[in-house]
């Protein structure tokens, strides 16, 4: 788990207008792959697109700055595609395969439902015990997975787990019940309960028969 990290490589179409720094471009696409992540914390997440048109890799632009096909919709704003920064500088990149391919929706700040598909999921935490966590990344009610979402749009969009459903047609019933659940606030350990301290013996295997 790094700082930067790479991502499969998935075609896209980044905005012209971000490859220009928003001085021209506007309405125009260019095709990319996807190359890497990079994850600031207190930032949105940064990707790295290869360019084959112009043999090049272009670096840290938001999701924002990709299609997967000409968009068709609304256009959503940042702040709506991720709404939550990153909360470490360390990320990894998990593919869920229960979930993989899945027909999803998330729903959005406008407190609308917007359909997609599942592609892939941004997690992360502080690797590193001698470096102190300031942020949320493992704080149990705060920390956020980022589930990449290729909206039916054309957008992409980065959203937590309780602002997202996902339907198996195998599993899901056709009348589905609504997520109700608390957030979880309980760190869980199987470490701190002294009445199975076991530390007095030099043998290989324990024998704690005595309970």
């Amino acid at each position: 788990m790094n700082f930067v990290c790479p991502l499969p490589p998935i075609k896209v179409f980044v905005r012209a207008e971000y490859l220009y720094d928003f001085e021209k471009g506007q309405g125009t696409l260019v095709e990319g792959i996807w190359c890497s992540v990079k994850s600031h914390r207190g930032e949105a997440f940064r990707f790295e697109t290869y360019l084959p048109e112009y043999g090049a890799l272009y670096d840290k632009l938001p999701i924002s700055a990709f299609l997967w096909k000409p968009l068709d919709g609304e256009d959503l704003p940042l702040d709506m595609l991720q709404i939550w920064d990153a909360l470490s500088y360390y990320v990894t990149v998990v593919e869920k395969p229960l979930i993989s391919g899945l027909r999803a929706e998330f729903f959005g700040k406008d407190k609308q439902l917007h359909k997609g598909e599942y592609m892939f999921t941004l997690d992360g935490c502080n690797p590193d015990p001698r470096i102190p966590d300031f942020g949320f990344a493992e704080t149990v009610d705060e920390h956020k997975s980022y589930n990449v979402l290729k909206l039916d749009s054309g957008q992409f969009a980065l959203q937590p787990n309780n602002r997202c459903r996902f339907y198996d047609p195998a599993f899901t019933p056709k009348d589905m019940k609504f997520p109700d659940f608390k957030v979880a606030t309980v760190k869980w350990t199987v470490e701190n309960k002294a009445k199975w301290r076991l530390g007095d013996t030099s043998t290989v295997t324990y024998d704690d028969r005595s309970e």
